[in-house]
């Protein structure tokens, strides 16, 4: 079934048959990695452990969604994937350095491989992996397609150790594990800091990526009956809520007038995915006419 024309509630149903599928095939690569010494396998089973976050995040924010806001809640809980995003990643740094203190110690007293287990466990996590992305490929939400990617790019983790264990069993050379484990390490690093970067954009309420401020400003400014826009404050309440609060000065005193401008400007943020924006009318310009201004601390 094609994910564009699922119900809601058919696409939490694959989202939870992905996380059971990666929660269960993670605790297979530790049990495997363990049983074979492969510190590329644990490497690997690191990057499970981000899939299953990002899954959970997922799932986590079309439930969220859910909720109402309540009077002591007045965004509700969309936020709280923001804060997840920040534990996964600190907890990824974590697991890649110890994979990386690891490393070290089988580089220089190089550990026997079960390569036959390696590759079993390595080809089934592929398997797993593969079928997890057909599961969510084709949706059009933020958070399905993010999930995609990171199982994704899973995928070519599992082939690097696949590729590994091949190459152990025909050359013998065991330092190819740990030298594959400093590999998947350090794209498990990468990924904890992208993580992290990305959730304290978030929370210290920075412009919104891959947004483009002026591009906003002058589609507002577009706008008939628009003379200027200031006092401008542009953020995101989590990944695919944007909020924007503007001041806009018009020389327009008819109120029906004022509000066809209102439902205008508010059409045009549509686009830049800005589902919240608070615009303050004016008829006089503010005495401090900047597009974006101070606020004291």
């Amino acid at each position: 079934m094609d994910l564009l024309l699922m119900t809601g509630s058919d696409i939490e149903r694959r989202l939870k048959v992905a996380i059971a599928l990666t929660v269960l095939f993670f605790v297979v690569e530790i049990i495997g990695s363990l049983i074979s010494g492969s510190l590329s396998l644990l490497g690997d089973a690191g990057h499970m452990f981000r899939d299953i976050f990002a899954l959970l995040i997922t799932l986590s924010a079309i439930n969220l969604a859910k909720k109402l806001p309540t009077k002591t809640k007045t965004f509700g809980y969309h936020r709280i994937e923001i804060f997840a995003a920040l534990v996964n990643g600190i907890m990824l740094i974590g697991i890649s350095g110890w994979i990386f203190q690891e490393a070290y110690i089988r580089l220089l007293t190089p550990h026997p491989i079960n390569s036959r287990i390696m590759f079993t466990v390595a080809l089934t996590g592929l398997l797993v992996n593969l079928y997890v992305a057909l599961t969510l490929h084709g949706s059009q939400d933020i958070n399905v397609r993010s999930a995609f990617i990171h199982v994704l790019t899973d995928t070519l983790s599992s082939l690097a150790v696949i590729l590994a264990s091949v190459l152990i069993f025909f050359t013998g050379e065991m330092i190819i594990d740990p030298l594959l484990g400093v590999g998947i390490a350090a794209f498990v690093l990468a990924s904890a800091i992208m993580i992290i970067k990305d959730a304290l954009h978030v929370l210290l309420e920075f412009t919104p990526k891959g947004i483009s401020f002026d591009e906003i400003i002058r589609d507002i400014e577009e706008v008939d009956g628009v003379e200027d826009v200031h006092d401008v404050h542009l953020w995101s309440l989590c990944s695919n809520i944007n909020l924007i609060d503007a001041h806009i000065l018009t020389n327009e005193l008819n109120l029906m007038k004022v509000e066809e401008i209102k439902r205008e400007i508010k059409r045009r943020l549509e686009k830049y995915g800005i589902k919240h924006a608070t615009l303050e009318f004016e008829c006089e310009a503010c005495k401090r006419n900047e597009k974006v201004e101070k606020m004291e601390h």
